[in-house]
């Protein structure tokens, strides 16, 4: 993949965080077959959670949005060390699955996720349209809004 991902994403105002550590005892990252498996990735910015609550409850579904987004960001700065800082190394994003802390009245968990899936077609252009899958959940760790994992497709 010829992209530039690090400029595309100075043009819109971002830039990658370093690769949150686990919160736990697994990887942040596994590959197998050509694929990366992105492990579960929060709204973490400098290792504080920037959002915490219920998506419809204590969290507007545009704060959601903007923690998706952060989330998303993680996932990029999996993937870029995953790949040995490499970005020609990543091929496409494959798939996005994503768990949306709910208020039980709340089911617009695909619109929460935009906010990541936006963000893969901004950093990768068509390379980072993807598959995904949005859930609504009861609770996630630490009380965020919304985890996100990933897999993408790596080459040579």
């Amino acid at each position: 993949m010829p992209v530039d991902v690090d400029a595309r994403l100075a043009a819109i105002g971002l830039m990658l965080p370093g690769a949150p550590a686990p919160a736990a005892n697994y990887v942040p990252y596994a590959i197998a077959g050509g694929l990366v498996f992105i492990s579960g990735q929060a709204p973490v910015r400098d290792g504080q959670y920037v959002a915490t609550g219920r998506v419809g409850a204590e969290v507007t579904l545009e704060a959601a949005q903007a923690a998706a987004r952060l989330c998303g960001l993680n996932i990029l700065a999996q993937v870029k060390a995953a790949a040995g800082g490499d970005w020609s190394r990543v091929k496409r994003c494959v798939r996005i699955c994503g768990y949306v802390s709910s208020a039980p009245d709340f089911f617009e968990q695909p619109k929460v996720l935009d906010g990541c899936s936006d963000l893969m077609v901004q950093a990768l252009g068509d390379a980072g349209r993807h598959s995904r899958s949005a859930l609504g959940v009861i609770a996630l760790r630490g009380n965020v809004p919304v985890v996100l994992d990933a897999i993408f497709e790596l080459g040579g």
